[in-house]
């Protein structure tokens, strides 16, 4: 038996029926390929750890998808579920969905040191939302996979459950544990210092949405491209406090790439305003390579100034043929909207045009003409409006 999928979500199983699947599985020693889903079954960290026992007679695995969400293996049945892969020496795709499970910084680190010494390890995909690790877990997380030598793709999502929290608590937050359940500015640049030094990854997606990152951290993240072998990016950080200085620090960072042609920007709701929208441009235009170009910056503050000055800055990407531009729910009238409409003619190569302007101080007329203008751009084979 080389493959086995276990499709046994939204029951009852419980620690004593996975640790006995558990038990079950490693005695077959020649699995290779395993999908395993356990969503929603009252497993405990007991449970946790009788599945990895598992895995440490399983030698032979390649290919692992545990989907264990909605359950409270917590700390100890994280660390347990890491430290049995150790043994798979020939593991290669490995994909954790674990939200919902209670676990902390001890057990994200647990994990993380684990997997770290997964050599083969090529292609890894880590759900983590809602626990709560915070900045110490998602550093220890980041700064073990530097061990992973041979990790090209990495997919990491981390948006943070907190515990309800009343006014009193709220003012006591920075001197409490409430604030070590954040990832917030140490956790997002101790991140990405620590992947910034992953030297065969190439394709990277980070989600941080409501992760209390600040404008330290958002330049922090930048680290990640010092990646020399990195072409495909995605940064998600919605609904954080990056700002301007936030912004313009990211985007400098990520101006040292010389490999990233793939690159999208999450970063709706993020207080960015005209010098930040502007200053983003102007470094992304620094970064000749990029083909693929999506930027989304809805319900910021950007006004006709920061809009007529992203479009006009991107415009020195040569080889931008696909753009994604969502402006959603901004501060762009009449003359913003004209003057970035008219920026488009100096994109050389652009073939697809998407663009959101909806929600802002643009009436129906005004977004005709804009349209008309896009659709004479020479080059132009696609355009849509998502307004």
């Amino acid at each position: 038996m080389h493959r086995v999928q276990v499709l046994l979500q939204q029951n009852q199983i419980g620690d004593e029926g996975a640790s006995g699947l558990g038990f079950a599985l490693g005695n077959c020693s020649n699995l290779s390929n395993l999908n395993l889903c356990l969503a929603y079954n009252k497993i405990g960290a007991i449970g946790g750890s009788g599945l990895g026992s598992a895995f440490s007679n399983c030698s032979n695995l390649s290919d692992l998808k545990i989907d264990l969400a909605g359950n409270k293996i917590g700390d100890e049945g994280a660390s347990g579920l890491g430290f049995a892969l150790v043994n798979c020496t020939n593991l290669s795709n490995l994909t954790f969905e674990l939200p919902y499970n209670k676990i902390g910084a001890i057990g994200a680190s647990g994990l993380g040191s684990a997997l770290g010494s997964c050599t083969n390890l090529s292609n890894l995909t880590l759900n983590l939302d809602h626990n709560q690790i915070g900045y110490e877990g998602v550093s220890g997380l980041g700064f073990a996979l530097r061990n992973c030598t041979n990790l090209s793709n990495f997919q990491l999502s981390l948006v943070i459950r907190t515990p309800d929290i009343t006014a009193k608590t709220l003012r006591l937050a920075h001197s409490s544990r409430l604030a070590l359940l954040q990832i917030g500015d140490k956790g997002a640049s101790g991140l990405g210092t620590a992947l910034g030094n992953c030297t065969n990854l190439s394709n990277l997606t980070l989600l941080l949405q409501k992760c209390q990152i600040g404008a330290t951290g958002a330049s922090g993240l930048g680290s990640v491209a010092d990646c020399a072998n990195l072409s495909y990016l995605i940064l998600d950080l919605n609904q954080n406090q990056i700002g301007d200085k936030g912004v313009l620090g990211l985007g400098n960072a990520l101006a040292n790439s010389t490999n990233i042609s793939n690159l999208t920007l999450n970063l709706n709701e993020n207080q960015i305003g005209d010098k930040g929208a502007s200053g983003l441009g102007f470094a992304i235009a620094k970064c000749t390579n990029f083909s693929n170009l999506t930027l989304s910056l809805e319900n910021n503050q950007i006004g006709d100034l920061g809009a007529q000055g992203l479009v006009s800055a991107l415009s020195n990407c040569t080889n931008l043929s696909n753009l994604t531009l969502d402006l959603d729910l901004n501060q762009i009238g009449e003359k913003g909207a004209s003057d970035l409409s008219s920026s488009f003619r100096n994109y050389t190569n652009l073939s697809i045009l998407k663009l959101n302007l909806a929600a802002n101080q643009i009436n129906e007329s005004q977004k005709l003409q804009i349209e008309r203008k896009c659709l004479k751009l020479k080059r132009l084979i696609v355009f849509q409006k998502l307004i």
